[in-house]
């Protein structure tokens, strides 16, 4: 009998190292192999449930018509509604959403919240277009899937080049087909519409508390770690400052154009203050200047790489010095990677979990929303904290039992979840 999981593990072997649905296919692969996946239960799980490719007529400010391609893809429905960003950016492609619906899917079983994965994105260069383009661009994607979203159906969020201003838009849109105000359909909503205290901090925080969990293996505490970010947004500008604030000494952190480093450690909200005036790190004088790549390979104790897919691959692993990779970003390291990483020693918590901040908070927010009640921020923050430690522990627990990497356990661990509920469910045919 042919064995499907031992067929795609040939063919990913030949594979291309930068595409993110092959990357999470070849990890989702290895960790289904060393759980004894049902081969039923693999055909089912390894797939998304639907892809949704739609065009978007948008009148420019201009005048004429111009048509857009957008991206809805509902990897899981197992463990409850489908949840996952929509983002903006020229080089969105299907594989990447794809591969972001999967990860969705394994993030929320790990953190152990009742979601299934979903990715959305629209091809497009936001920077080049007026905040009128990007409503109209917001609200007709949004028409075109009203019948695919819902509180109880699949719950969009913030992602790259989106945020709390896209999400009312999307929010009011799918109000005004429904006839009545809907504010649990998205969350990472302005506060003032149903948004969660805590939600804008949630992943930076996430972070935070799984390093806080990681340097414990090494006997180090917090002012004894150096920690280089690689990224100032949402992630990693806001992981660098709470970290920074609990007593880390965070020596190099950068933008999409390059990054400052000081190995006596940074000022991080001087440094972020002089990001937000300049728009640029280039001429910061307390720091030299480096390259984004040239980032990534400072010796430290914690590198947290917190911007794109693909920055640590099989070409610089080697020259990676960290003890502990915090992925902060969504696939930062490719397959190929992850072994010279492990071969050198390297703890790496995976994105799977060390970003799942953000999504627990989202769940917190879909939470308060279908109550019509809400926490106070320090309520939001302390609930964030137990269930990221909890999970690190789990996700530790199962590493040392089957003597694997933390990443193949974060993925047996999330792929043994999903697999139970589907197998209680059955397959409806």
């Amino acid at each position: 009998m042919a064995n499907p999981m031992a067929d795609e593990m040939r063919r990913f072997k030949a594979s291309d190292e930068k595409n993110p649905f092959e990357a999470m296919s070849e990890r989702f692969d290895r960790a289904a192999q060393l759980l004894g996946l049902d081969p039923d239960l693999y055909a089912v799980m390894r797939v998304p449930s639907r892809e949704l490719k739609v065009y978007i007529p948008v009148r420019m400010d201009s005048g004429h018509i111009e048509v857009f391609e957008g991206f809805r893809v509902q990897h899981n429905f197992a463990r409850g509604p489908a949840k996952g960003g929509i983002r903006y950016a020229p080089d969105v492609t299907l594989d990447e959403v794809k591969a972001l619906s999967a990860w969705m899917t394994w993030k929320c079983a790990v953190v152990n919240i009742p979601f299934g994965g979903a990715k959305g994105g629209i091809i497009c260069n936001p920077i080049q277009m007026s905040q009128n383009e990007l409503e109209r661009l917001t609200r007709r994607y949004t028409a075109e899937l009203f019948d695919f979203i819902g509180p109880d159906r699949d719950v969009p969020a913030p992602d790259m080049n989106t945020n709390e201003q896209t999400m009312a838009w999307i929010m009011d849109t799918y109000s005004m087909h429904k006839g009545y105000t809907v504010n649990a359909v998205v969350t990472g909503k302005p506060v003032a519409l149903g948004g969660s205290l805590g939600r804008r901090e949630a992943t930076g925080r996430g972070v935070l508390f799984c390093v806080s969990e990681a340097i414990k293996k090494f006997n180090l505490l917090p002012e004894q770690t150096s920690v280089v970010v690689q990224g100032s947004g949402n992630v990693g500008g806001i992981g660098a400052q709470l970290m920074y604030e609990k007593g880390y000494k965070v020596t190099a952190i950068s933008d999409v154009s390059g990054g400052v480093h000081n190995a006596k450690g940074l000022h991080i909200p001087e440094v972020l203050a002089y990001l937000q005036a300049n728009k640029t790190l280039e001429g910061y004088a307390e720091a030299d200047y480096v390259s984004n790549s040239e980032l990534l390979e400072i010796e430290c104790d914690v590198l947290a790489p917190c911007a794109t897919e693909n920055q640590i691959t099989s070409e610089n692993a080697g020259r990676i010095k960290c003890k502990i990779l915090a992925e902060g970003a969504n696939g930062p390291t490719t397959p190929k990677a992850d072994k010279i990483l492990h071969d050198n020693g390297i703890f790496v918590i995976p994105d799977i979990l060390a970003n799942a901040g953000g999504v627990t908070v989202s769940y917190f927010e879909w939470v308060q929303d279908r109550m019509g009640y809400f926490w106070r921020e320090d309520e939001v923050n302390q609930r964030l904290e137990e269930k990221m430690v909890a999970s690190f522990k789990e996700l530790s627990d199962l590493a040392e039992l089957h003597q694997v990497d933390s990443r193949t356990a974060a993925y047996m661990l999330a792929i043994d979840r999903v697999a139970y509920d589907t197998k209680m469910r059955g397959i409806y045919a």
